[in-house]
C-alpha cells in the first residue's frame, strides 16, 4: 500500500519589477525580483484521486504574485511575501500553507558627475538578498533573510594552522594566504503571529539586511582569520547583538583556493611563500565551512 506523505506546488521563477516613482522629485527607484510560491493543504485527492476541484492553478498564483506586488510595498521583501502567503489562507479555506521564496536582484543607482541619477542603475554583482516565509494556520508566519552571491576576497590577513595531520593530509601550513568566498548568510527571525506583527516595526528587516552585510564585509576584511570557522562564528555574534528579534544566524561559505605556481623551472623566478605575485585561480575542489549561531 502506497500513501501520500507530503505534497506541496505552485509556481516558481515568477519574474517582477517594480518602479516606484517619486513624483515630488522626479525620482524613481527600481526593485527587482523572481518570487517562488508553493501551497501545501487539503490537496491529496489531486495526487492520488486525479481530482483537480481542489487544485489552485499555477497560472492563478503567477497572477497573484503580479497583484499583491500592485497592491502591497515589495520593500522590504519580507513585508510582501507575509502578505503574499497570507492571501492564500484567506482567499482559500482548504489551503493550510503558502511557502514564498523572493530573490531581489540588485540594482545599484548610477552617479553622474559625483550626483546620483534619477532614473538610472547598474548590476552591482551577482549579489542578491532573499527571504523565504512560511505562513500557516498552525504556527503563524515564520521568516528566514539571507543574503547569497556577495563574492568577497582579501590577499592577506588569513592563515591556517595546526589542523590535523595524518598519513591522509598533504596539505601545508600556512601563516599568510589568500581567502575568498561567496558568502551565503542567513537569519531567522522569531515567528510573528499575523502580518500586522510583522509591518508593526517593519524597518527591522532592512535594519537588520544593512548590519548583516556590513558587519560580514567588516569582519572578513579585519579579521585576522585563523580559519573560516572562526571568522564566520563572529559574524554570527555580532548580528545576533545588533538584530534583538533573530533567533539563529548561519554562514555557507566555500573556501575558494588560489594556489602559488612554482616558476622557478624559469630563470629562477621566485614565486612562492612570500615571493609569491602569481597564482592559479580554482575552479574546484572547494571547502565547504558551515555553522549556525543560536541565543543561548
Amino acid at each position: 500500500m502506497a500513501r501520500l506523505a507530503a505534497a506541496r506546488y505552485g509556481k516558481d521563477n515568477v519574474r517582477v519589477y517594480k518602479v516606484h516613482k517619486d513624483e515630488a522629485t522626479g525620482t524613481q527607484s527600481v526593485t527587482e525580483m523572481t518570487v517562488c510560491c508553493l501551497l501545501e493543504g487539503q490537496i491529496e485527492t489531486s495526487y492520488t484521486e486525479a481530482d483537480n476541484s481542489v487544485v489552485v492553478a499555477t497560472d492563478s498564483i503567477k497572477n497573484t504574485i503580479y497583484i499583491k506586488a500592485k497592491e502591497h510595498p515589495v520593500n522590504p521583501p519580507e513585508l510582501y511575501a507575509a502578505h503574499l502567503g497570507q492571501h492564500f489562507l484567506d482567499k482559500y479555506p482548504h489551503i493550510n500553507a503558502a511557502n514564498i521564496k523572493v530573490i531581489v536582484h540588485r540594482w545599484t543607482r548610477i552617479n553622474i558627475d559625483g550626483k546620483p541619477h534619477p532614473h538610472s542603475f547598474y548590476r552591482d554583482g551577482n549579489e542578491t538578498r532573499n527571504v523565504e516565509a512560511r505562513v500557516s494556520r498552525e504556527a503563524g508566519i515564520e521568516l528566514k533573510s539571507a543574503i547569497q552571491g556577495l563574492s568577497v576576497l582579501k590577499s592577506t590577513g588569513s592563515a591556517f594552522h595546526g589542523f590535523v595531520r595524518d598519513e591522509y593530509t598533504t596539505l601545508g601550513e600556512t601563516w599568510d594566504r589568500i581567502l575568498s568566498t561567496d558568502v551565503d548568510a542567513t537569519w531567522n527571525w522569531k515567528t510573528f503571529a499575523t502580518v500586522a506583527d510583522v509591518e508593526k516595526g517593519v524597518e527591522r528587516f532592512d535594519q537588520a539586511f544593512e548590519a548583516a552585510r556590513n558587519i560580514t564585509l567588516k569582519t572578513f576584511a579585519e579579521d585576522e582569520s585563523a580559519s573560516v570557522q572562526n571568522t564566520m562564528y563572529k559574524m554570527c555574534e555580532e548580528i545576533l547583538e545588533k538584530a534583538a528579534e533573530v533567533e539563529v544566524v548561519g554562514y555557507s561559505l566555500p573556501n575558494k583556493h588560489y594556489f602559488e605556481i612554482d616558476l622557478s623551472w624559469h630563470k629562477g623566478y621566485k614565486n612562492t611563500g612570500k615571493d609569491a605575485e602569481v597564482y592559479a585561480p580554482q575552479s574546484g575542489p572547494n571547502g565547504l565551512i558551515k555553522c549556525e549561531v543560536a541565543r543561548s
